[in-house]
């Protein structure tokens, strides 16, 4: 699959995720096999007034590539400002989220309230693909099936993106009302793919190599995007690049052994970059993720919300190993 003219390398990519897909996740993910990745969601308005953070959050290293950063706002004139300016970043390519549903982010104009207004979200990505025509950096969007259940318009949507430049276009498969209830609407991004000529990446309730193949033969998109499904588990994109290869291989869950080596790991690699105090906090979710489904996990989990130095996890990690074993 080409993204323009960014070659992508495989099938599965790694869905942006606020506040869960940082440098460190996103790396230990590529190191995985992850043909891609995108950087948490930034404001465009943010990001172009100096916001520090925002800075921080698009920083993109060169153990995670190929990958893009994303930004989201409701202003044209902005949302172009923020992507020349985050070229700074070196990105592959830029993504428009047009599908978060967070009240404070869809309930401010951004997101997913685009698709109740498909002429400002043309508007936005032609301002984008616009800003960056002297560039080779292409323009990709993210989006839903609709707003509710009455107004699936993802269709008509993706056709927009596509008239106005756009590379290509990820659509999670539920409406912005459904937010992440069960149940994939698959047809419709099968009708996208069928309307528009532009690569398209489905998304949503993507755990394994089976569910993998599944959104890929009941849509005929050319990649999926592992959100949710990849959270205390970035082995998933090993075990569907071997399910979709044409041994067709199943790659088991690690050992325990080998999740406590992950999760210590990866909660060294957060504190590294942005120190342990802050570190550790936002490990702390990571860590109830990768012992999930534990026996005890729920006493694991209130122990991880206590959580406040690296050795008190390599020691719970140690505890929950031996429980294990006896």
């Amino acid at each position: 699959m080409n993204i323009g003219n960014v070659q992508i390398e495989g099938k599965a990519l790694l869905a942006p995720m606020a506040g869960v897909a940082d440098r460190a996740f996103r790396e230990l993910c590529v190191s995985y096999g992850a043909a891609g990745v995108t950087s948490e969601m930034v404001s465009a308005k943010g990001f172009t007034m100096g916001d520090r953070k925002s800075k921080s959050l698009l920083m993109l290293s060169e153990k995670e590539r190929p990958a893009a950063v994303q930004i989201f706002g409701d202003s044209p004139e902005i949302l172009a400002k923020a992507a020349k300016d985050a070229l700074i970043f070196e990105p592959y390519w830029i993504d428009i989220n047009m599908g978060c549903p967070a009240p404070k982010i869809a309930g401010n104009g951004g997101g997913a309230s685009l698709m109740k207004n498909p002429q400002l979200a043309q508007n936005i990505a032609g301002a984008v693909v616009k800003a960056l025509e002297d560039t080779d950096i292409p323009t990709t969007v993210k989006f839903r099936t609709g707003w509710d259940a009455e107004h699936i318009n993802c269709v008509e949507f993706a056709k927009r993106m596509e008239d106005v430049g756009v590379a290509a276009v990820t659509v999670h498969g539920r409406t912005k009302e459904q937010m992440y209830a069960p149940g994939i609407n698959y047809d419709a991004i099968a009708e996208i793919k069928r309307t528009v000529k532009i690569p398209v990446i489905g998304n949503g309730d993507i755990t394994d190599g089976p569910t993998a193949s599944v959104m890929l033969e009941r849509t005929g998109c050319d990649a999926v995007a592992v959100g949710r499904g990849a959270q205390g588990r970035p082995w998933v994109f090993h075990q569907i690049n071997a399910y979709l290869s044409p041994e067709l291989r199943i790659i088991p869950e690690p050992p325990m052994s080998e999740i406590m080596r992950v999760m210590i790991n990866h909660v060294q690699k957060i504190c590294e970059y942005k120190g342990e105090s802050i570190g550790i906090k936002e490990a702390r979710k990571h860590a109830a993720w990768y012992i999930k489904g534990f026996k005890g996990a729920a006493q694991y989990r209130a122990d991880i919300g206590k959580l406040s130095s690296l050795d008190e996890l390599t020691e719970l990690a140690c505890r929950i190993l031996q429980s294990h074993e006896a």
